[in-house]
């Protein structure tokens, strides 16, 4: 069983960063493959950045590529979503979402994959 737990939202001018924190309880977290997903309102949860167990491999959404950075740290058991030149449409709840997985390597990209989330963290950016 694995609790996560979001935070660092806020409040941000387009052009601006910020940076979510998920943490995680439990013994297992190094098991578990972990993502970010983001709803705004009115829309359906979408798919944002991902990462392996290991942190060796990573993934992103056409639409945050080269401005998001997800990482992890095990042994803290946090994970990490780095958000740079923010724009108003990057506005939403953020999700962090964990799934237990044999494979070091692998990552998920659909929300179905992920059997444990986050309550979620408002993120607002302002043009």
């Amino acid at each position: 069983q694995v609790q996560l737990v979001e935070s660092g939202g806020g409040l941000a001018q387009a052009g601006g960063s910020l940076r979510l924190s998920c943490a995680a309880s439990g013994r297992t977290f190094s098991s578990h493959a972990t993502g970010w997903f983001r709803q705004a309102p009115g829309k359906e949860r979408e798919f944002v950045a991902a990462i392996s167990r290991s942190g060796g491999r990573t993934t992103y959404a056409d639409s945050v590529k080269g401005r998001f950075t997800i990482s992890r740290d095990n042994a803290k058991n946090e994970v990490y979503l780095q958000m740079n030149s923010l724009k108003p449409e990057d506005t939403a709840v953020y999700y962090c979402a964990a799934a237990a997985t044999s494979y070091s390597g692998i990552y998920y990209t659909t929300a179905k994959q992920y059997s444990y989330w986050g309550q979620g963290t408002q993120v607002t950016v302002s043009s």
